[in-house]
C-alpha cells in the first residue's frame, strides 16, 4: 500500500471558457469538479496504475463532504480525519482560445491542536501498513510549520520510505528530517537554495539532507540528482493544455516506481510521460491513458557526467 498524506485537501473546479479577458463577464462552457489537493491527485493517479492507495489528511464543512462523496467511488481508501473548519476550493480557468490556464486557490481551514493530535493518533497507524508514503502539498492555517518534518521523522522510524512535496519554509524545515526524496519546481528549488542553475541547486538540496532531488524543469522535463547519479529526462515535444495536476503525475510515477523497484532512468521515463499525459487531459488530477502509452517511448533519457 502507498500512503498520500494531504493535510490542505481541496474541492478541485475547473471551469472551461472560450477566451479569459481581463474585466469581462464570461460564459462558462463546462465544469468539472474533483477531489483534490495534490496528494489526493497522487493517490487518484497511483489507483490508475494499478497500486493500492490510502488517502490520509483533513476534510471538513460542506466542501470536505461533496470531497469525500465524490471520492468514495475510486479507488483510494479515504483515511481523512474529519475537522469542524470548511475544505478549500481550487478553482482552475481553463482559456480553450490559448490552453493557458488561470489557478485560485483558498487558503484552507484552521487547524487546532486536538486535530493534528487526532491526525497523528491516525497516521502512526496507516504508516506500519505503508510501503511508501508521499507527504503533499501546502499546510492549512494552524498547523504547524514544522509538521513535514515530524512525519518524516516518524516515516523514517517506521522504515518507510517518504517523499516530500512541499516549498517554503515547510520544505526547509523537512529536509533537516532527511527524506528519501522531494519533488521541487525550478521557483521552489531556487527560494530553497539561492540558486536558479538547476544542478547546482539540487545538488545543494541533497547536502542539505535530501537523499535524492527530481527537479521539475517545465517543458524541459525532470532533473534526478541521486546517490546512484545523475539523469535528465525530456518529452518528445512541447504540448498544450492544463497543467493543473502535472506534478501529482510525476510524483505518482516516482512512488510507483520505487515500490516496483524500477532503475532511475524508467523511473523518469514513467514520470515525464505521465506528467506530460496529465497536461493533455481535461480536468486535473488524472492523465490521457492513450497519450501516457504514445509518449512512453518518445521520452529522451541522458546521464550527466559525475
Amino acid at each position: 500500500m502507498i500512503l498520500t498524506v494531504t493535510l490542505n485537501t481541496a474541492l478541485d473546479l475547473t471551469y472551461r471558457v472560450p477566451a479569459l479577458v481581463p474585466h469581462a463577464a464570461h460564459h462558462v462552457e463546462e465544469v468539472t469538479e474533483r477531489p483534490g489537493g495534490k496528494g489526493v491527485n497522487v493517490a487518484r493517479v497511483l489507483a490508475a496504475l494499478g497500486h493500492s492507495t490510502v488517502v490520509t489528511g483533513f476534510a471538513g464543512g460542506r466542501t470536505g463532504e461533496v470531497l469525500r462523496e465524490l471520492l468514495a467511488p475510486l479507488a483510494p481508501v479515504d483515511a481523512l480525519v474529519p475537522v469542524a473548519g470548511t475544505t478549500r476550493r481550487t478553482i482552475a480557468v481553463v482559456d480553450a482560445a490559448t490552453g493557458d490556464t488561470t489557478q485560485l486557490n483558498e487558503p484552507g481551514p484552521h487547524i487546532t491542536a486536538e486535530d493534528w493530535e487526532a491526525f497523528l493518533a491516525a497516521y502512526e497507524p496507516l504508516l506500519r501498513g505503508a510501503d511508501a508514503v508521499a507527504l503533499c502539498g501546502s499546510l492549512p492555517p494552524g498547523v504547524p510549520v514544522g509538521a513535514y518534518a515530524d512525519l518524516i521523522r516518524r516515516a523514517r522510524a517506521a522504515a518507510v520510505p517518504v517523499l516530500l512535496d512541499t516549498s517554503g519554509e515547510p520544505l526547509r524545515r523537512g529536509l533537516a528530517a532527511r527524506p528519501d526524496l522531494i519533488k521541487p519546481n525550478l521557483d521552489e528549488l531556487a527560494r530553497l537554495t539561492g540558486s536558479r542553475e538547476p544542478l547546482r541547486a539540487a545538488r545543494d538540496a541533497r547536502r542539505r539532507g535530501a537523499r535524492t532531488v527530481v527537479a521539475s524543469l517545465g517543458p524541459e522535463g525532470l532533473l534526478a540528482v541521486t546517490p546512484e547519479g545523475v539523469w535528465q529526462a525530456v518529452p518528445p515535444a512541447p504540448v498544450r493544455g492544463n497543467p493543473t495536476g502535472a506534478g501529482d503525475s510525476a510524483v505518482a510515477a516516482l512512488l510507483s516506481s520505487l515500490v516496483e523497484g524500477l532503475p532511475w532512468p524508467a523511473r523518469l521515463t514513467r514520470a515525464v510521460a505521465l506528467s506530460t499525459a496529465t497536461v493533455l487531459a481535461p480536468a486535473a488530477g488524472e492523465f490521457d491513458p492513450a497519450a501516457y502509452e504514445e509518449l512512453l517511448p518518445g521520452v529522451r533519457v541522458s546521464e550527466h557526467p559525475a
